[in-house]
């Protein structure tokens, strides 16, 4: 089973070195061996974060091997139908690189009010989303009259890449939420829940995929979390301070993340895989002006030990050459 790492980013961590600071941190992360980045949605709001679907573009560009994500995107905010143009789009120019991660938002996301979009509709028209996407990206001619969408004879072309499109993972850690895994999702990417939450979680996906005859592949279930390295757990709770506090107030903090010294990460992040992981994205919740440092060791402590190196075929694969053949 091979695992997989990548780096999870919110809110740009040096807004004042600008594009530039962009740039150094993509060449830095492909670099280090970082299998992917993913990127936080915000339509509206005072963090610097950037609209994603645009900078995985800016990305694919820069890093010709490295995979693009969004953890998560707020799927209803957008009409399916544009969005399924620039999905294909992106991955059809970074050669199949492309994975979507996608949430319902909360009852109080600005983004939903500020696109005109009921909270209560937020479940169905993310249903009705990612079926429309789907056959959008078949390539073929659509008819589709749902309750929120409607087109007729529409056609995506190019098509993605990837055969039926992008995969979608679904974030949430619900019962609703696994629940729309197990009936629409290709993967599950779980925040803020806990080792033991996983395994349950996977545990129901499996269940529901089995009552709506599909299945979701075993190497499909992925974890987001945050680490911090500090000599021990206690001490990175201190410096990753109001970074962490946000995720989950009910339950403990160091029950959620992975802190303390490479081989306190390596150790919390084998209780995933005994889970059931085998993807993660790590989101750094080190103060800013450590990033640099922390990444350092991420790839060198834990990411080389754990990760599954990358044969030829998979990095010929992801820069778009021919496979190369056994002499």
């Amino acid at each position: 089973m091979k695992i997989r790492i990548g780096l999870g980013i919110g809110a740009w961590p040096s807004p004042e070195r600008g594009v530039q600071g962009v740039l150094d941190l993509i060449d830095r992360c492909e670099e280090l061996g970082i299998d992917s980045l993913w990127f936080s949605d915000r339509i509206v709001g005072a963090a610097n974060t950037l609209e994603p679907t645009t900078l995985m573009s800016f990305v694919a560009a820069r890093a010709p091997t490295m995979k693009l994500g969004t953890g998560v995107m707020v799927l209803p905010a957008r009409h399916p139908v544009v969005l399924a143009k620039e999905l294909a789009t992106l991955d059809y120019l970074s050669r199949g690189r492309l994975l979507l991660g996608v949430g319902l938002g909360s009852d109080t996301s600005q983004d939903l009010q500020a696109t005109g979009i009921p909270p209560k509709e937020r479940g169905a028209r993310t249903d009705e989303a990612m079926v429309l996407m789907r056959l959008l990206w078949s390539g073929q001619p659509v008819t589709f009259h749902g309750r929120f969408y409607s087109v007729d004879d529409a056609v995506v072309d190019p098509a993605p890449v990837q055969k039926s499109g992008p995969p979608i993972w679904i974030g949430g850690r619900s019962q609703a939420a696994m629940r729309r895994v197990g009936r629409l999702g290709d993967g599950w990417l779980v925040s803020a829940a806990t080792p033991q939450e996983v395994e349950a979680g996977i545990h129901t996906i499996q269940s529901v995929a089995r009552e709506n005859d599909r299945a979701v592949p075993d190497d499909h279930y992925g974890a987001s979390l945050p680490f911090c390295f500090a000599p021990n757990p206690d001490e990175a709770v201190q410096l990753a301070g109001r970074r962490l506090r946000r995720s989950r107030p009910d339950a403990n903090v160091a029950d959620i993340c992975a802190l303390g010294t490479p081989q306190h990460v390596r150790a919390r992040l084998e209780e995933y895989v005994a889970a059931g992981v085998t993807k993660f994205v790590l989101r750094p919740a080190c103060p800013p002006e450590l990033w640099d440092q922390q990444l350092e060791l991420l790839a060198r402590e834990v990411i080389t030990p754990m990760q599954t190196p990358f044969s030829q075929a998979e990095i010929a694969e992801r820069r778009g050459a021919p496979t190369p053949t056994a002499p």
